[in-house]
């Protein structure tokens, strides 16, 4: 297997809304309010209105469930459901949940996204097994998308 770089995202998001615990975890939301992507042969922007659903397990792993949609430079429209893990020491995790920087390699961040689209000349996101690796900002996400080949 070998990973080819497909795009980045950069991923504009609100301040965290928190629902607290439940039966699964501590549920938190994250609305995403834009952003952009661009790679090799994708161009966009991330449209307002998705939001990150999380859960904050009893073990301290972020369960990520992001779902949002992409608008490519030439009008097509796709939809992204990028499901994940963010995980790191407690301290680290702390400083991540109150939106401070914090160095990418003190944590743990990996997701795959899925894809879909009706406009013909994107379909290959639909095609293929994708996986990524994030940075949580304090006002965005990066998220960088590679196809596995």
């Amino acid at each position: 297997m070998e990973l080819e770089f497909a795009f980045e995202l950069r991923v504009e998001v609100a301040d965290i809304q928190f629902m607290g615990d439940t039966h699964r975890g501590n549920r938190r939301m994250i609305p995403i309010t834009g952003g952009t992507f661009e790679g090799p042969a994708i161009k966009g922007k991330v449209q307002a209105g998705g939001y990150d659903w999380q859960v904050i397990r009893t073990d301290g792993v972020a369960e990520l469930d992001a779902r949002y949609v992409l608008q490519t430079d030439d009008g097509a429209l796709i939809t992204i459901v990028n499901q994940g893990l963010r995980r790191g020491p407690a301290e680290v995790m702390k400083r991540l949940s109150e939106g401070k920087e914090v160095d990418p390699s003190e944590y743990y961040f990996r997701s795959i996204p899925v894809f879909e689209t009706a406009d013909p000349k994107y379909v290959w996101l639909s095609q293929s097994v994708f996986v990524a690796t994030g940075i949580r900002k304090p006002d965005k996400v990066l998220i960088q998308v590679y196809k596995i080949n």
